[in-house]
Parts: C-alpha cells; sequence; structure tokens
C-alpha cells in the first residue's frame, strides 16, 4: 500500500514545493488550499502523514489541528509555519489539552521535508 501526505497550505507557491520535493520518493502527495479543504480530504481519505500551514484564511492552523485531531489522533501532523511567535499560545493550548503536533520553521528545505517524510512513514531504519 502507498503511503500517502496531505500538504495543507493556502500558499499554492509552498504546495509546489512540496510537491517537488518529494516527486522522486513513493509517496502519493496531495495538496489543500484551506483547512476546512484538508479536514474534508482526511475524513474521505486518511492520509498516514500532514503538513500544516498556522496561518491561512478561514480556519487557522490551531484550529484545522483541532479539527482534524477529531477524525484521527495517531496521523502524524507537522505544523510548517514562519508565525510560530504570533500563535505561540494557541499552540501552548493545543499541546496542553494533548494534540499531538511537531513544529518546522519555514522556511523549509527539500531535503528536510523529505528527510521528515522517509522519518515518519519507513522509520529511522530508511537510513
Amino acid at each position: 500500500m502507498n503511503k500517502s501526505i496531505l500538504v495543507i497550505d493556502d500558499d499554492n507557491a509552498v504546495r509546489k514545493a512540496f510537491t517537488l520535493a518529494l516527486e522522486d520518493t513513493p509517496y502519493k502527495l496531495d495538496g489543500a488550499e484551506s483547512g476546512e479543504k484538508g479536514i474534508e480530504m482526511e475524513q474521505s481519505n486518511r492520509y498516514n502523514l500532514i503538513f500544516l500551514d498556522l496561518k491561512m484564511p478561514g480556519l487557522n492552523g490551531v484550529e484545522t489541528l483541532r479539527e482534524l485531531r477529531k477524525i484521527s489522533k495517531d496521523t502524524p501532523v507537522y505544523i510548517v509555519t514562519a508565525f510560530y511567535k504570533e500563535f505561540f499560545e494557541g499552540l501552548k493550548v493545543a499541546a496542553n489539552d494533548g494534540l499531538d503536533f511537531e513544529l518546522l520553521k519555514k522556511p523549509v528545505g527539500a531535503d528536510e521535508i523529505v528527510l521528515v517524510a522517509r522519518s515518519v512513514l519507513e522509520g529511522m531504519e530508511a537510513y
């Protein structure tokens, strides 16, 4: 079974960067332009890994994370942001509420994207 990744980011260039970074991997990659669309896609597809932007119109990343955790408590979610400080309190509350996530600071390079994907989806033995 192919493992699948969802990138939720309102910036098409960011979604494209993930596509380019992961094009030579065996993973299926989908993109969502909003938190709402990402939640809908997770409900239908159940991804193995989600990369999530924090600063988006509509549902922000913290709100999206809360909804994603209602669907699956176990799917690894990496919040990718340049606005960590702006969302610090919301992330702290989410962590205190038991919502599991990791943080990646933008800009994220292609090598780092592949490293995270492979380590999460294949385990550290992939290296």
